[in-house]
């Protein structure tokens, strides 16, 4: 696939996967006698891999961390299972925080919809 082709297939520009080889996230991308990047399985699924990461919000240098140690094979396992873990725990924790913001919000819609259906005359509540 060109890189055109896999920048629509997931939703990046062409900019952001040159920006991941650039950084080393996207190494050795195949390419054509010609010298066109010739994107095959094996990158399209890190594509998709570092596309999920970074839409949960895991950081570029976590995430070039990971490749790097992808990279030097098995005997990185145990180390990439770790920054995983951690990761997971970072992305629990904001999981966290966004669903106690929902709830707030839902509490103050509910506030809202008894103003505007004339149930509540205590505008206290919703000020704050």
């Amino acid at each position: 696939m060109t890189i055109a082709e896999v920048g629509k297939k997931y939703n990046l520009t062409p900019d952001t996967l040159r920006y991941y080889e650039r950084i080393g996230l996207l190494s050795n991308v195949p390419r054509t006698e010609n010298g066109i990047r010739n994107y095959d399985d094996k990158t399209c699924q890190r594509v998709e891999f570092i596309k999920c990461m970074r839409n949960a919000g895991v950081e570029i240098e976590s995430l070039i961390q990971y490749i790097r140690l992808l990279e030097k094979g098995k005997n990185t396992v145990r180390a990439r299972k770790q920054l995983l873990e951690e990761q997971k725990k970072k992305l629990v924790e904001k999981q966290k925080n966004i669903n106690e913001t929902v709830a707030r919000l839902n509490y103050k819609l509910k506030l809202y919809d008894e103003i505007i259906a004339g149930n509540r005359k205590d505008f206290t509540e919703v000020e704050e």
